[in-house]
Order: C-alpha cells, then sequence, then structure tokens
C-alpha cells in the first residue's frame, strides 16, 4: 500500500469516529435503528442520524489539491533519488537534503544547466565573452572625449603594424644568415629567409654585406658568396641593385682596407665574376675613371676588367676562386704543398708559408705536409735545410695551424715507411736522427713518446770480435 492510500485511510477513519461522536451525542446509540448493514436504510456511503437526516461520507478517492501537490512532490523526489539504494537497501540520506545546493530546476523541467549560462547569480563576472560587447560609459566632460568617435557607427578597421627595421638591424641580421649559408651552402634557404627581412628600399644592403663577410674567410667561402649572388639575382635583387651593393663597397674602400688590405684585389674578381654569372652588365667594370672613387676603387675596377679582357677570360671565371677545401684530388693537394715547401727553403719566408698553408683549406691533411717536409730534408743531406724545417715546424706547432695530432701522424708515417726510404737514401737513418735532436733542441712541439720510439738501423754481424775473423757460415747463409 503507497502512502496516498495510507493518507486516504487515516483521514476517513478520524471522520468516521467524528460522526459516531455525533451519533452520540444526539442520544442515538451506535447500534441503533438504521445503523446496521441489513436495515432498510442502511446503504453504503451514508447514515441516518436521529433527526432521520442522512449524513454523506467524504469518498475514499478523492483528496483535496493541497493534499495532491505535496504527494506528488514527495512521490517526484523519491521517484528521481530513490527511496531504496543499490540491491533494496535503504537509502539513509535525505531527499531534501540531496535537492538543497543543486543547481538543477527545482520544477522538474529543464536539462540541468546553470541558470542564464552561470550569469544569473549575483556578484558573478557574467557570461564568458560578454564584457566585449559591454558599452564603456563615457563622459563628455572629459578632456579626452571625442564626440566625433562617440557618435561614429562604422565598424572599427585594426590593422596590423610591422615595426620598420633601421639598416644597422638589417646588416646585423644578414650577417647572421651569410654564416649560417656556410656551414649548410643552400641558397633556396637564404632566399626564404630574405624575403621575410628585406624591405624594397635595403635590397643594395645584400649585396654589400654578403661580400664584405667574405673578405674575411676563405677562397671556398668566397666561392659560395659568388654562387649565392648568381641565384638571388632575378629572385631577391634585380641588376641595379647588385650595381648599388658594389658602388657602396667601392665609396667604403678605404675603410674596408682596414681590416681587409687586399679587399680592391678580392672586389675586382667578384665584379668580373659577376659580370661572367650575367648578373651585372660589362660597361660597370670598365668604369675605372669614374671621378667619384679613389685610387684604391678605381684598382679594383681595373682589376676586373683586366680578368675580363684576358683571352678566354670569361670561361676561366668560373675558377677564379680555384677549388678550394677537400673538393680537389689527393695528387694536387699534395703538388701544391710540394709547392710552397719549396718556395719556402728558397725564401725562408714563415708568413708567407703560413699564409699558403692557410689557403689549402685541408686542416685534416696537413700531416702529408709534414711527411712532405721530412723526405725532403733527408733529400737535401744539408744542416741548413734540417734547421729551416725544424724552424718550420716549430711555428706551424706554436701558431696552432698544424695540431700535435697531424704532426705526430706525420712523424709516424715516416717511421714506418724507413726500410723503402733507406733504399733511395742510405744514409736516412744518421739524417733523421740529426733533424730529431734539431727538433729537439728547437722547442718542446715533439712528444716524449715519438722521440723514443725513432726507428734506428740494425747492424748484422757476420764476423765475430773474437774468432779471429772467421765468417760464420751458419749466419752468412740464413742471411742470403
Amino acid at each position: 500500500m503507497d502512502l496516498a492510500s495510507e493518507s486516504v485511510l487515516f483521514m476517513d477513519k478520524d471522520k468516521q469516529n467524528g460522526a459516531a461522536d455525533h451519533h452520540g451525542r444526539n442520544g442515538t446509540a451506535p447500534g441503533g435503528e438504521g445503523s446496521g448493514p441489513g436495515s432498510p436504510n442502511s446503504g453504503e456511503g451514508s447514515s441516518k442520524g436521529t433527526d432521520g437526516m442522512e449524513l454523506m461520507k467524504k469518498p475514499i478517492g478523492l483528496l483535496d489539491d493541497k493534499l495532491k501537490k505535496r504527494v506528488r512532490k514527495m512521490s517526484r523526489s523519491n521517484s528521481k533519488d530513490g527511496v531504496l539504494g543499490v540491491a533494496g537497501t535503504p537509502n539513509f540520506v535525505s531527499p531534501h537534503r540531496k535537492w538543497k545546493n543543486s543547481r538543477r530546476s527545482r520544477n522538474g523541467y529543464g536539462r540541468g544547466l546553470p541558470k542564464k549560462g552561470g550569469a544569473g547569480r549575483k556578484g558573478v563576472w557574467g557570461k564568458p565573452g560578454s564584457e566585449v560587447y559591454d558599452e564603456l560609459d563615457e563622459d563628455p566632460n572629459d578632456p579626452n572625449f571625442d564626440i566625433d568617435a562617440y557618435n561614429s557607427t562604422h565598424n572599427v578597421e585594426l590593422k596590423e603594424i610591422v615595426p620598420q627595421l633601421t639598416e644597422a638591424e638589417v646588416v646585423k641580421k644578414l650577417e647572421a644568415i651569410i654564416l649560417e649559408y656556410f656551414e649548410h651552402g643552400d641558397t633556396h634557404e637564404v632566399a626564404d629567409a630574405l624575403d621575410d627581412l628585406l624591405q624594397p628600399g635595403m635590397k643594395p644592403l645584400v649585396t654589400k654585406t654578403v661580400v664584405a663577410v667574405a673578405f674575411e674567410h676563405k677562397q671556398s667561402q668566397r666561392e659560395l658568396t659568388s654562387v649565392l649572388i648568381s641565384d638571388l639575382y632575378g629572385r631577391i635583387v634585380t641588376r641595379d641593385d647588385i650595381c648599388a651593393g658594389f658602388d657602396l663597397l667601392l665609396l667604403n674602400m678605404a675603410d674596408i682596407m682596414l681590416d681587409t688590405p687586399d679587399a680592391p684585389h678580392l672586389l675586382g674578381n667578384f665584379i668580373a665574376r659577376a659580370v661572367a654569372d650575367d648578373c651585372i652588365p660589362p660597361k660597370y667594370a670598365y668604369q675605372s675613371d669614374r671621378e667619384d672613387l679613389d685610387q684604391n676603387a678605381q684598382s679594383a675596377l681595373v682589376r676586373a676588367t683586366t680578368l675580363l679582357s684576358m683571352h678566354d677570360g670569361w670561361g676561366q671565371l668560373d675558377n677564379v676562386w680555384g677549388v678550394g677545401g677537400a673538393l680537389r684530388p689527393v695528387q694536387t693537394i699534395t703538388q701544391q704543398m710540394s709547392y710552397l715547401l719549396q718556395e719556402y727553403l728558397c725564401s725562408r719566408d714563415l708568413s708567407e708559408a703560413q699564409r699558403s698553408i692557410k689557403e689549402l683549406e685541408v686542416p685534416h691533411f696537413h700531416h702529408e705536409l709534414i711527411y712532405e717536409a721530412i723526405i725532403m730534408t733527408l733529400e737535401a743531406f744539408n744542416e741548413s735545410t734540417e734547421v729551416a724545417i725544424c724552424d718550420l715546424f716549430r711555428t706551424l706547432d706554436s701558431t696552432c695551424i698544424v695540431t700535435p695530432e697531424q704532426m705526430e701522424q706525420g712523424f709516424r708515417r715516416v717511421y714506418e715507411d724507413m726500410t723503402d726510404i733507406v733504399l733511395d737514401i742510405p744514409l736516412a737513418y744518421s739524417i733523421l736522427d740529426r733533424f730529431m735532436q734539431h727538433c729537439q733542441r728547437a722547442g718542446s712541439f715533439l712528444s716524449e713518446a715519438l722521440i723514443k720510439d725513432i726507428p734506428t738501423r740494425g747492424r748484422k754481424r757476420f764476423v765475430s770480435e773474437g774468432d779471429g775473423g772467421m765468417i760464420k757460415q751458419i749466419n752468412f747463409h740464413r742471411d742470403l
């Protein structure tokens, strides 16, 4: 039996007790006439009093509106929360406690979302994004109040403002890009970086900065610079931009020569190579009589004119910087090392020898230079040559042009080949021993282990000192 049926029966019993009390007060016994079920006046839901009036009872199935709302509310809460818990166990949480802090609708409708999107309570910020549409109250008495902007109804248009870079900032970024290009050698990556950096009026700075950075590097980097100028032509810079860049270098030649004394010679090579690559017109190189240029700048144009006027000069300008680094064959590098050593022995100019060794750009192959120098010393059989080569080794070690590892590797190669060298140079062991003593006295650029491992020629004694000059036949035939 549900809660509604129990409430109806309870009320019916109260009304019956009230009716019985009323009959008793009128002098009629409960068991009087008309009260039994078998009386003719008896009927369902009616009774007769002492005055003969019939009393109507309220139907059992009818409830007043207030009670119905109360029963419906309790039944709804029980239907949502459940009177029984899991596996039929009673739920000890009071239903009205569960609904106390709930933000869901109390009337049983809705999706259970917070009211007004979370902006329905006092002291909240409001719906997300509502601050964009809030209108600001402006005071007309404010001295900064703009009546035209206040009354305008058109939409506000936002434009991107890109800060303009100065010339010094552009040059600094260009130098970083060029130095990175010398590492990877990808001209397309440089072009992509310059697309986002350069402004229309600063394109001549590309040629000026690239060539100025190449002045301070080696021949291989200068070759990469000429290739970069040729690849950027038509994509990033035009012919006029390249000519304007060379003009900036010619006008600043006096300042550039403070750091690079041979700048006119190098700039003439760059101009001639640009003409050979069809980046600038040939008439640009033949303007050596320009009045706005000094003597050094005019000599740079004369150098370019000379290269362009040579027989088949344009075809030879592809190798104006030579083939540098490890791209050359080993025989070519070895021959160049031999030439510079011979030149050094004739001139005894250590600075020129150092410059020539640096221009080879083969630091990983310097052990070949040490090997060739020692072989040349053994073949010369001259003490002055030994002293000159010893001074060269000491200078190369002190200036870190040749590393100690390369120095030791060159000596070790000579040690290993002594059995073949002595066939052409019979006194090779004695000369090498004397040369090592010169090197040991000149400085400590040779390790103790290297000096200790110097090879010596072994003696095979066929005649014993105590045998009276008799030849030992066994040892003699064994050696033969």
